[in-house]
């Protein structure tokens, strides 16, 4: 079986870095905290918008109850996070993985090895409006780039996991199975 290339992994990882920081840049540089404009609000009313938050938390704005606390554990997390995924990004099997893990890695180093230290905090920016599946949330949590890159990857590895993989070492599972079934049936006829 052939080596995956994984360097299309740290071109994606490249593109949603800058993709995710040129974002982040021009909604600090132009729109005030906690400041909101509706998108499309001809057709959609306020269903999006884009916003200025700055997040010190985790996803949805989890948080302990220390800012610096917050900061320098989620910067520690994401480096033991990003070492472990450039672990499993050498193991890749197949080109859907290493595209995944260049999605997951750039958000990780967008939100939390860049934003975090040099700003302090995480810029979220996009806000869209949900059916009010969930009780009392009536929109979903702000997010930006490289949330929507990690969440894809996520997908991308749970699809692989499923369709790809799930099905390759079910079928190296079933083929012992199958050998000893073909060696009764020889010994029968």
């Amino acid at each position: 079986m052939a080596k995956v290339r994984t360097y299309p992994a740290y071109i994606v990882m490249s593109l949603v870095i800058i993709l995710d920081q040129v974002t982040k840049a021009l909604v600090r540089y132009n729109i005030p905290l906690y400041s909101w404009i509706n998108v499309g609000e001809k057709w959609f009313a306020d269903t999006f918008q884009i916003c200025h938050l700055q997040n010190s938390g985790a996803a949805f704005s989890l948080s302990l109850p220390n800012p610096l606390w917050n900061k320098w554990f989620f910067i520690v997390v994401s480096i033991v996070a990003i070492i472990f995924i450039l672990w499993l990004l050498h193991q890749s099997t197949n080109n859907i993985q290493v595209i995944a893990f260049g999605l997951v890695l750039g958000g990780a180093v967008g939100n939390n090895l860049i934003d975090r230290p040099i700003f302090g905090a995480v810029t979220d920016f996009i806000s869209v409006d949900i059916p009010n599946i969930i009780k009392g949330m009536d929109r979903f949590p702000v997010f930006n780039v490289a949330d929507s890159a990690i969440f894809i990857g996520m997908c991308l590895l749970i699809y692989d996991l499923i369709f790809i993989s799930g099905k390759k070492i079910a079928k190296k599972e079933a083929e012992p199975l199958s050998e000893i079934n073909d060696k009764v049936l020889d010994k029968e006829l």
